[in-house]
Protein backbone atom coordinates (compact mmCIF):
# COMPACT_ATOMS: atom_id res chain seq x y z
CA UNK A 1 0.00 0.00 0.00
CA UNK A 2 1.36 3.49 -0.74
CA UNK A 3 0.04 6.56 -0.09
CA UNK A 4 0.01 8.79 -2.93
CA UNK A 5 -1.00 12.53 -1.78
CA UNK A 6 -2.41 14.26 1.25
CA UNK A 7 -4.66 17.58 0.24
CA UNK A 8 -6.04 19.84 3.44
CA UNK A 9 -9.97 20.14 3.97
CA UNK A 10 -10.38 23.16 5.46
CA UNK A 11 -13.65 23.88 6.97
CA UNK A 12 -15.30 27.52 6.50
CA UNK A 13 -18.53 29.47 7.12
CA UNK A 14 -17.29 31.89 4.36
CA UNK A 15 -16.70 29.77 1.71
CA UNK A 16 -16.63 32.62 -0.89
CA UNK A 17 -14.74 34.73 1.32
CA UNK A 18 -12.35 32.06 2.04
CA UNK A 19 -11.84 31.27 -2.18
CA UNK A 20 -10.79 35.09 -2.07
CA UNK A 21 -8.54 35.28 0.29
CA UNK A 22 -6.45 32.13 -1.39
CA UNK A 23 -6.49 32.98 -4.53
CA UNK A 24 -6.46 36.93 -4.14
CA UNK A 25 -3.73 37.53 -1.02
CA UNK A 26 -1.92 33.91 -1.39
CA UNK A 27 -2.28 33.52 -5.37
CA UNK A 28 -3.62 30.38 -5.53
CA UNK A 29 -5.90 29.44 -8.55
CA UNK A 30 -9.39 27.88 -8.22
CA UNK A 31 -9.78 24.92 -10.35
CA UNK A 32 -12.93 23.86 -8.96
CA UNK A 33 -15.96 25.74 -7.27
CA UNK A 34 -19.54 23.75 -6.59
CA UNK A 35 -22.22 26.02 -5.22
CA UNK A 36 -24.30 22.74 -4.73
CA UNK A 37 -21.75 20.92 -2.45
CA UNK A 38 -20.34 23.84 -1.40
CA UNK A 39 -17.02 22.96 -1.65
CA UNK A 40 -13.73 24.46 -3.39
CA UNK A 41 -10.76 22.73 -5.26
CA UNK A 42 -7.61 25.54 -4.80
CA UNK A 43 -4.04 25.41 -6.13
CA UNK A 44 -0.58 26.55 -6.40
CA UNK A 45 2.43 25.24 -7.80
CA UNK A 46 2.86 21.64 -6.33
CA UNK A 47 -0.04 22.08 -3.35
CA UNK A 48 -3.24 21.64 -3.21
CA UNK A 49 -5.85 22.27 -0.47
CA UNK A 50 -10.21 22.37 -0.72
CA UNK A 51 -12.37 24.49 1.17
CA UNK A 52 -15.76 23.25 2.12
CA UNK A 53 -18.51 24.38 4.43
CA UNK A 54 -19.67 22.38 6.93
CA UNK A 55 -22.05 19.61 6.34
CA UNK A 56 -24.09 16.95 8.06
CA UNK A 57 -21.56 13.72 8.15
CA UNK A 58 -19.50 15.84 11.10
CA UNK A 59 -20.93 17.42 14.17
CA UNK A 60 -19.58 21.24 13.70
CA UNK A 61 -19.58 23.61 16.67
CA UNK A 62 -17.07 26.10 15.09
CA UNK A 63 -14.09 26.91 13.05
CA UNK A 64 -11.34 25.25 14.95
CA UNK A 65 -7.39 23.30 14.16
CA UNK A 66 -5.24 22.49 16.82
CA UNK A 67 -2.41 23.01 15.07
CA UNK A 68 -0.84 24.95 11.37
CA UNK A 69 -0.26 23.91 7.58
CA UNK A 70 3.21 24.65 7.08
CA UNK A 71 4.13 25.28 3.55
CA UNK A 72 7.78 25.15 2.09
CA UNK A 73 8.53 27.87 -0.79
CA UNK A 74 11.92 28.79 -2.22
CA UNK A 75 11.45 32.62 -1.16
CA UNK A 76 10.31 33.22 2.05
CA UNK A 77 11.68 36.68 2.01
CA UNK A 78 9.78 37.53 -1.37
CA UNK A 79 6.56 35.64 -0.60
CA UNK A 80 6.72 37.83 3.13
CA UNK A 81 6.49 41.14 1.60
CA UNK A 82 3.85 39.83 -0.47
CA UNK A 83 1.31 39.18 1.97
CA UNK A 84 2.43 41.30 4.94
CA UNK A 85 0.04 43.99 5.80
CA UNK A 86 -2.79 41.67 4.19
CA UNK A 87 -3.87 39.28 6.92
CA UNK A 88 -3.07 39.24 10.85
CA UNK A 89 0.48 38.23 10.98
CA UNK A 90 1.13 35.49 14.05
CA UNK A 91 4.81 35.79 13.86
CA UNK A 92 7.53 37.77 10.62
CA UNK A 93 9.87 36.15 9.45
CA UNK A 94 12.69 34.07 11.64
CA UNK A 95 15.93 32.17 10.77
CA UNK A 96 15.34 28.90 13.24
CA UNK A 97 18.72 26.55 14.15
CA UNK A 98 16.62 23.89 11.97
CA UNK A 99 17.83 25.89 9.07
CA UNK A 100 14.53 27.08 8.43
CA UNK A 101 13.49 30.85 7.61
CA UNK A 102 10.02 30.68 8.38
CA UNK A 103 6.74 33.19 9.40
CA UNK A 104 3.43 32.85 10.08
CA UNK A 105 0.28 34.41 8.96
CA UNK A 106 -3.62 33.58 9.87
CA UNK A 107 -6.08 33.31 6.68
CA UNK A 108 -9.33 34.28 6.94
CA UNK A 109 -11.20 31.68 9.15
CA UNK A 110 -8.22 32.04 12.04
CA UNK A 111 -6.30 28.88 10.64
CA UNK A 112 -2.50 29.34 11.16
CA UNK A 113 -0.47 29.04 7.83
CA UNK A 114 3.54 28.55 8.34
CA UNK A 115 5.79 29.61 5.39
CA UNK A 116 9.18 28.46 5.35
CA UNK A 117 12.59 27.99 3.44
CA UNK A 118 15.58 25.81 3.79
CA UNK A 119 18.54 28.32 4.02
CA UNK A 120 21.18 24.93 5.22
CA UNK A 121 22.71 25.21 1.53
CA UNK A 122 23.22 29.43 2.00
Amino acid sequence: MKFRRLTPMLWTEDLKGSIAFYTEILGFTCGEFNENWQWAALSKNEVELMLAKPNEHTAFDTIGFTGSLYFEIDDVDHFWNLVRGKTEIVYEPETFDWGMKEFAIKDNNGYILQFGQSIKNE
